[in-house]
């Protein structure tokens, strides 16, 4: 009898373990344990697939050629460089017979805000529009074909521009005053 004792209470014991301290060791901290290290590899596999892709977009960059890139660079800038356009734009007006009396910012857009799809108005972030945009006014004194020529001139700028808006204000000699709007684009 004293034999199969013996077993049953070390049956009896080791449940009692399992219940007791494996079990519990089990669901706790092992399984927040694997959990972390489940949550690492997904991290690591990310991180893996991230990698690549950048290698495969760096060499599809490299792959351009440097032309291209620097014509894409006036197309479109990485900021504004105010002083520079104006002076663009101050040069064109010399060139074309124009006279520009005044340059305004008329609306600057917000740190963190983009244009909508339409053009219009300025939205939140969450577009996460890479271009945005500012308007600049403008005044000029000149002739009708003066101010033809500035505008074949912006049409063929390099830089992306869009004119929105032109006001003529009329006279009797053939100098008629302009004031424009110039929506200028950028890349964040």
């Amino acid at each position: 009898m004293n034999s199969r004792v013996l077993p049953i209470l070390a049956f009896f014991l080791a449940i009692a373990i399992l219940f007791a301290y494996v079990r519990p060791t089990w669901n706790g901290p092992i399984a927040k344990t694997k959990a972390s290290i489940e949550s690492s590899e997904k991290t690591l596999t990310a991180a893996r697939e991230y990698t690549e892709k950048q290698n495969q977009l760096a060499s599809a960059r490299n792959a351009i050629d440097p032309a291209n890139l620097d014509r894409l660079e006036i197309f479109l800038p990485d900021s504004v460089n105010n002083v520079g356009l104006i002076l663009d734009i101050n040069a064109l007006a010399a060139r074309s017979g124009l006279s520009l009396s005044n340059i305004d910012i008329v609306n600057a857009p917000a740190a963190g805000s983009t244009v909508d799809a339409a053009g219009g108005g300025i939205g939140p972030v969450a577009n996460a529009n890479p271009v945005s945009s500012v308007d600049l006014s403008l005044s000029a004194v000149g002739t009708y074909p003066a101010l033809q020529a500035f505008l074949k001139g912006l049409e063929k700028s390099a830089r992306l521009l869009d004119v929105r808006e032109i006001l003529v204000k009329g006279s009797n000699t053939g100098v008629y005053t302009y004031q424009m709007t110039v929506r200028l684009y950028w890349l964040r």
